[in-house]
């Protein structure tokens, strides 16, 4: 339960909620069959998959370095998000455990890349929206 400081607060909270539902239900028959049938051929699990992955504002730093250049070390992207190797190095695993990244090792090198365009255009695309929203917000 939220507790308020004032009364007013609570009732700011109450209307604000208030706009966020509808006053009324009503359910157009025709889009939700039409949309249940798409969801439920849709395939979400993996989707959900790669939102989790880069839930994580260092990890989509080091996909960002990774979109930026055909394959990067560990010890580049380390320096280029200003971390340590063992921190990258856990980021870039497990971006490569989601199947968002690949890795090959050259003598004592691991060199990592995106390992789909698809990725790739996803994280360029939320970054620029980010971009987007940042100066609306100015």
């Amino acid at each position: 339960m939220l507790y308020y400081n004032n009364q007013n607060a609570y009732l700011n909270e109450v209307i604000r909620m208030a706009q966020d539902t509808c006053e009324v239900y009503c359910n157009n028959e025709e889009k939700v069959k039409r949309v249940k049938e798409q969801l439920a051929a849709a395939s979400t699990e993996p989707a959900a998959s790669i939102f989790k992955a880069l839930a994580d504002d260092t990890r989509v730093k080091v996909a960002f370095a990774l979109c930026q250049e055909d394959e990067l070390c560990v010890c580049d992207v380390a320096n280029i998000v200003g971390s340590t190797i063992a921190t990258v190095s856990h980021h870039l695993r497990l971006l490569r455990n989601m199947g968002l990244a690949r890795s090959r090792k050259e003598g004592k090198l691991v060199f990592y890349s995106i390992d789909d365009t698809h990725v790739k255009q996803l994280i360029l695309l939320a970054l620029e929206r980010g971009k987007e929203q940042k100066v609306r917000h100015k």
